[in-house]
Parts: structure tokens; C-alpha cells; sequence
């Protein structure tokens, strides 16, 4: 299948080669209003430039739309390329606002059109390993969890682009970083119910947040602690999520949350434990989560099923995230199941 990237920053390069490691798949195009932008595009994949969406999406030869742009761009973009009838895969977050968001989510179902979005730490092994204990039951019932994205972004990563840092077109440490994490919390302990939040930029010359903190209530009734930061000196720190059960607890960690830090289960004895952290130690990373999602997607297509990340996925994260804004805006719990109002 042929493939379009939208926007040629940073992320386009995961895409690209994400493609290119697919049997099958070809990055046909790529565009952008900065025609230097794309010109690696052209010269190492042959793909062909546009600097105007309306001339690549006149191209019948596209079947999927990878959109890469800042986010306060999507919703305009994908109602765009959902109405060309080619599938959509859209970089997290999904949009700004639950607005947008829905209009990206009728826009893809008006037109039949697929539509991911790129949440890869979902695809991680430790995650996937994880995510089969928690399915087996074997840590019977959930009391509390712990998310912590303790980060370093510096000034110059902000001062790439005019965009980033933004509350219009990028956000904060939530919106940027740890919103990945917010869906592996929602993945791993179900539908939020209620959260507290407070946040500060207290460190770099952004508009948004560099740090948060919060607390969420499940609608299991299981509680999580969420603390995250781009502030951390000199380097990235620590990317971990903790679950805590009635019959064991389980953390995964380090600077970007790929081993089993901790690993305790009523009955799993100590070899099964190290047989299960070694296999995850043995590839960490796994096949890049870029790749399984447009893999997944070509498979959703041919197979005329949901993607792995749906757009109610993203909306789902997108909602956690404007509801710690809520909150700590109005200094006030909010519950979820009224709807951020952001």
C-alpha cells in the first residue's frame, strides 16, 4: 500500500522508516509547507513533494495518510484527508480539544475510512507482559497504581519550533510525554472516573506545563498516583508505572519503561520470575511500535476491521489529559464521566 507522510519534523522519521521495514508498503509522498523539509524524503525514498495537502490528496494512488503535523493541526487535516477517502494514522495526541477530536472521529466514519492513532508503548514486550497478567487475574484485585514520567526536555527543545510548548498546538509534559503513559494506565486499570491535579511551569520558558502531579479514581475504585516533569537534570530519569494488587505487585521501569523492575506474584515462583525478566531483558524495545501500528493498519484494512489503537483510544487519553488541565485550572476535582469541559 502506498503511503503519504503530512508534516516532515521530527516524528516523520519514525514514520518513514517504520514503512519502509513493511513488506508491502511504499512511502509514496510526503508534504510540507518547508520544501527542505521533505527533500530527505525525496532523495532517499523517491517519494514525491507536495507543499500543498489539496495537490496530495488528488493523488488516487494514496491509500493511507500518516499525519505528523503539530497538533493543533490534525482535526483540519484529517477532516481533509477522511473526505479524500484514505486512511488516516495520526500521531498522538489525537487532537487539542474533544471538539476536534470528534470531528476527526465523524469525519473518518462518514467516509469509511480507518483511523489509529500512535500510542506504540502499547506495543512494548514489558507492556504486552503486563498486560497478560493483569488479564489472567493473577494479581487479583487492583487497590492502587503509580505513573511517573520524570523527564528532561531542555529550553533547546522547546526553542526548535515555535509551535512546541504551545497550549494551542502542543501542551505541555501531559499532552507531549506522558500521555502515552495515561494510556498504558488506562489500559492496564480501565475507565477513569474522577481526578485532582496541579501543575506549575516552573523551569523552562514554555506556555505550558513543565510539571504535574495528580491523583485519578478509577471506576474500578482503584486510585493512581501521577507525577510527571521535563525538568529533570541532566537527563531523562524515570519512565515507570507500579501496580499494586491484593496478591502482587508489579513495576515496570527504568528511564524509559522496558524492564520489570519489580516483579512479585502469589504463586509465580523465583525462576518463572526470572525467566519472565530476562525474556523482556532479551529485547526490550521489540519491533518498534511505529512499525506494529502501520503494520496493523494495512492488516485492519485488508481485513476490514478496527485498528489495534482506535480513535476512541486517543479520545479516551486525550479526555484523561484535559481533565488534569480542568483541575488544576479550577483547583477542583473532575469527574470524567461529565466530560472534561476544556
Amino acid at each position: 500500500m502506498n503511503f503519504a507522510i503530512v508534516g516532515c519534523g521530527f516524528i516523520a522519521k519514525k514514520h518513514a522508516t517504520a514503512i519502509e521495514n513493511i513488506e508491502g508498503a511504499k512511502l509514496a509522498a510526503v508534504c510540507d509547507k518547508i520544501e527542505a523539509a521533505m527533500a530527505p524524503y525525496v532523495d532517499e525514498y523517491g517519494a514525491i513533494a507536495y507543499t500543498e495537502l489539496t495537490d496530495l490528496l488528488q493523488d488516487d494512488s494514496i491509500d493511507i495518510v500518516c499525519i505528523c503535523t503539530p497538533s493543533g493541526l490534525h482535526a483540519a487535516i484529517a477532516e481533509q484527508v477522511a473526505a479524500a477517502n484514505k486512511h488516516i494514522v495520526l500521531e498522538k495526541p489525537i487532537a487539542m480539544t474533544i471538539e476536534e477530536t470528534n470531528r476527526i472521529i465523524t469525519a473518518a466514519e462518514t467516509n469509511s475510512v480507518k483511523l489509529a492513532v500512535v500510542h506504540p508503548n502499547r506495543f512494548r514486550p514489558v507492556v504486552q507482559e503486563l498486560r497478560n497478567i493483569l488479564d489472567s487475574g493473577a494479581l487479583g484485585k487492583i487497590s492502587h497504581a503509580n505513573c511517573i514520567v520524570n523527564w528532561n526536555r531542555g529550553q533547546e527543545y522547546y526553542d526548535q519550533a515555535p509551535w512546541r510548548g504551545t497550549k494551542q498546538h502542543d501542551g505541555g509534559v501531559l499532552m507531549n510525554q506522558a500521555i502515552h503513559n495515561l494510556d498504558l494506565l488506562l489500559l492496564f486499570m480501565g475507565d477513569a472516573q474522577e481526578v485532582f491535579s496541579m501543575e506549575a511551569t516552573r523551569l523552562r520558558d514554555i506556555e505550558a506545563e513543565d510539571v504535574s502531579t495528580g491523583v485519578i479514581r478509577f471506576e474500578s475504585g482503584a486510585l493512581a498516583n501521577v507525577q510527571a516533569s521535563t525538568t529533570v537534570y541532566p537527563k531523562n530519569y524515570e519512565e515507570s508505572i507500579t501496580i499494586f494488587g491484593e496478591k502482587g505487585t508489579v513495576k515496570i521501569g527504568g528511564s524509559n519503561a522496558l524492564f520489570f523492575e519489580h516483579l512479585q506474584i502469589e504463586g509465580m515462583s523465583e525462576e518463572e520470575t526470572v525467566i519472565l525478566k530476562e525474556k523482556v531483558i532479551a529485547d526490550p524495545w521489540g519491533t518498534p511500535g511505529h512499525q506494529q501500528i502501520i503494520r496493523d493498519m494495512i492488516e485492519a484494512i485488508k481485513l476490514n476491521r478496527k485498528p489495534a489503537v482506535t480513535g476512541y483510544d486517543g479520545k479516551k487519553s486525550l479526555e484523561l489529559v484535559l481533565a488534569f488541565y480542568e483541575s488544576a485550572e479550577q483547583n477542583k476535582s473532575i469527574r470524567l464521566d461529565k466530560g472534561a469541559t476544556v
